[in-house]
C-alpha cells in the first residue's frame, strides 16, 4: 500500500507504514518497543493500561441519515452530533500524524456472500497483533486487491479534553460513523474495543440483508451437525465450544445466512483467569508464540500466574484459531441442529440443563439473562444479575426484536432444537452455593449434542415451567432439578420467586400493542 491512502484520511506526515506484518515481525516490534513481555511459552503479554475492559458508556453513533432511522437509540446506542464527531476525528488524525503506523487489513466474515473488508490503523504494534489474531487474514492475492469497506483509526493515546463541554461521559471516545464507514477510538488501549466495534457494525449491516449476526460460539461434529452456544462473557462460550471431539468454527461471533453458519473472526479471545490445563487443555495449549495475553501477571522466568487477578479478573488471551488443532478450516458449516443458551445464574435457581419449546426459546433469547462476571466491564467487581437482549445487547445497533424475528424464522425453517444451560451456581446463590463444575456442564452439553438427552424422562419445574431431565448419565440427579440441590427449600422458593419477578418485569418492554413479540406466556408464572 502507499502513504497516499493513509494521508487521504487526513493523517499527515506519515512515517513508515508497517502493513500486515507477520507474527514474527509484530512480536519483534512489540518487544523492541517495550510494549510487551514474553512468556516462557513464547506468547507475548501486554498490560492494556487503566482500561482492562470495554467502556460501553463511551460508545457513540454519529447521528446521520439514513442510519439514524434504523438504530435503536437509547442507553446502548447513544447519539453524537456530526460536528462533535468531526472535532474528535481531527483529534484522532493529529494523534496519528507524524508517526510510523501499523496498518492491518483483514476480513470480518468467512462467508463470501456476507464478509466485510476492514482496515485498522494504529501507532502501536501490539494492537496490530491483536487484530491480526482476531480477524480473518487475507492471503497475498487478496491483499493485492484489498479495498477497505470500513476503517478504524485507533488513536488510543488521544483523549477528549472537551468532553464536559461536549456533554459526553469521559475523555474516552469510541465513535462509529456508519455513512462514512469509519470508526475512531481515543482514550482507551483495550483491544476488545476494536473487536467488538466491528461486531457492532456487523450487527447493523447483516439484518438489513436478512442475515442473522450472533454473539455465540459454534462447532461442528463429524456428521456435520452444527451447534451454536449463545452467552455473554464469562458464561463458557469459548470453553464449551472448544471440544476435542468437534471442530471449532469460532468462539464468539458468527453469522447465519442462506448458506449456513460462519465465523466473523479468524481467532479466539478467551478469558484466562484461573486457567487450568487439565480442564481447558485446548485453550492452555493455544497460548504459545503468536498468542497475545492481556493483563496477566508474570514472574521473572516468564511463567504466567493465571490465578493472579491483581490487575483484573478479565485477564484474556487472543490467538489465531489455527492454535486450536481441531478447528474447522473453512470457519463455516451448515445450518445448526442444536442451539444452546448459556447463562451464569448468580441466584442458583435455573437448572443445569433445560429443554426449551420454540416459544421459550424466543423468551430466553430476548431476555438474555446471565450474571456479568467481574472485570468484563468497567465498574463490575462481583457477579451482577443482568438481562442483555439476544445475549449481546451492548452490541446491537438495531432493536432486539429484529434479531429475535430472524432467529425464530431460522429455528422454524431448519427445525432446530434449543436448550438452556446454566453454568452458574447450584445449591444456593453466589456466595452460598457452588459454581457448576465444567465436568457436569460438559456432560449436559455432550448429552445434547449426541442426542442422548432425548431419551431422558423430564420433569417440569414450578414457576419457570422448564423441562428438566430426571436423570442424565453420571450427573448427580439431585442437581438436575435445582430445588433439590438447596438445603433450605423455602429459601429456594423465595429466591426463585424473586428471580421470576425480575424476568417478568424485564420482559414487559416487549409486550407491545401488536403482541408480535409477547412471548411472556413462555416465561415464569407466579
Amino acid at each position: 500500500m502507499n502513504i497516499a491512502e493513509i494521508e487521504a484520511l487526513g493523517i499527515k506526515n506519515t512515517g513508515k507504514i508497517f502493513h500486515n506484518l507477520s507474527f514474527d515481525d509484530l512480536i519483534k516490534h512489540e518487544l523492541e518497543k517495550g510494549e510487551c513481555a514474553q512468556t516462557n511459552k513464547g506468547a507475548t503479554a501486554v498490560d492494556t493500561g487503566i482500561f482492562t475492559g470495554r467502556s460501553p458508556k463511551d460508545k457513540y453513533f454519529v447521528d446521520r441519515d439514513p442510519s439514524n432511522r434504523y438504530i435503536a437509540w437509547g442507553d446502548v446506542n447513544k447519539k453524537i452530533s456530526a460536528s462533535i464527531y468531526n472535532e474528535l476525528l481531527e483529534v484522532a488524525r493529529e494523534q496519528l500524524s507524524n508517526k510510523d503506523l501499523y496498518v492491518t487489513d483483514v476480513f470480518c466474515g468467512a462467508s463470501a456472500a456476507s464478509k466485510r473488508s476492514v482496515r485498522f490503523i494504529s501507532e502501536i504494534a501490539w494492537q496490530s497483533h491483536f487484530v491480526t489474531n482476531m480477524f480473518i487474514r487475507p492471503n497475498a492475492t487478496e491483499l493485492e486487491s484489498f479495498k477497505p469497506q470500513f476503517t478504524v483509526m485507533n488513536a488510543c493515546k488521544a483523549v477528549n479534553k472537551k468532553y464536559k463541554e461536549h456533554g459526553l461521559n469521559s475523555e474516552v471516545f469510541v465513535i462509529f460513523d456508519v455513512e462514512n464507514n469509519m470508526a475512531i477510538i481515543g482514550g482507551t488501549s483495550y483491544g476488545g474495543e476494536m473487536k467488538k466495534g466491528i461486531f457492532s457494525m456487523m450487527n447493523y449491516w447483516l439484518p438489513l440483508e436478512n442475515k442473522l449476526p450472533m454473539h455465540c460460539s459454534a462447532n461442528v461434529g463429524e456428521n456435520g451437525d452444527t451447534a451454536l452456544f449463545f452467552g455473554l462473557s464469562g458464561t463458557g462460550k469459548t470453553t464449551l465450544s472448544t471440544d476435542p471431539k468437534r471442530r471449532l468454527i469460532g468462539d464468539d461471533e458468527h453469522g447465519w445466512d442462506d448458506h449456513g453458519v460462519f465465523n466473523f473472526e479468524g481467532g479466539c479471545y478467551a478469558k484466562v483467569i484461573n486457567l487450568d490445563p487439565s480442564s481447558e487443555p485446548e485453550i492452555y495449549g493455544a497460548i504459545k508464540k503468536g498468542a497475545l495475553l492481556e493483563n496477566v501477571v508474570l514472574d521473572a522466568s516468564g511463567e504466567v500466574n493465571y490465578a493472579d487477578s491483581s490487575k483484573t479478573e478479565n485477564t484474556r488471551v487472543s490467538y489465531p484459531i489455527e492454535h486450536i488443532a481441531n478447528h474447522e478450516p473453512t470457519l463455516s458449516a451448515g445450518h445448526p441442529r442444536n442451539i444452546i443458551f448459556l447463562t451464569a445464574d448468580a441466584f442458583g435457581v435455573l437448572p443445569p440443563v433445560s429443554k426449551l419449546t420454540k416459544e421459550q426459546a424466543m423468551y430466553y433469547f430476548l431476555s438474555g439473562y446471565t450474571a456479568k462476571v467481574a472485570g468484563t466491564e468497567r465498574g463490575i467487581t462481583e457477579p451482577v444479575a443482568t438481562f442483555s437482549s439476544c445475549f449481546g445487547e451492548a452490541f446491537l445497533p438495531l432493536h432486539p426484536t429484529v434479531y429475535a424475528k430472524l432467529l425464530g424464522e431460522k429455528i422454524d425453517q431448519h427445525d432446530v432444537h434449543v436448550y438452556l444451560v446454566n453454568t452458574g451456581w447450584s445449591g444456593g446463590p453466589y456466595g452460598v452455593g457452588k459454581r457448576m463444575s465444567i465436568r457436569d456442564t460438559r456432560a449436559c452439553i455432550n448429552a445434547i449434542l449426541d442426542g442422548s438427552i432425548k431419551e431422558s424422562e423430564f420433569d417440569t419445574t414450578e414457576v419457570f415451567g422448564l423441562q428438566v431431565p430426571k436423570t442424565l448419565g453420571a450427573i448427580n440427579p439431585d442437581i438436575l432439578n435445582p430445588r433439590n440441590a438447596w438445603a433450605d427449600k423455602e429459601d429456594f422458593d423465595a429466591t426463585r420467586n424473586k428471580l421470576a419477578v425480575m424476568f417478568i418485569e424485564n420482559f414487559k418492554k416487549y409486550q407491545t400493542a401488536t403482541h408480535e413479540f409477547d412471548y411472556s406466556a413462555a416465561g415464569p408464572k407466579l
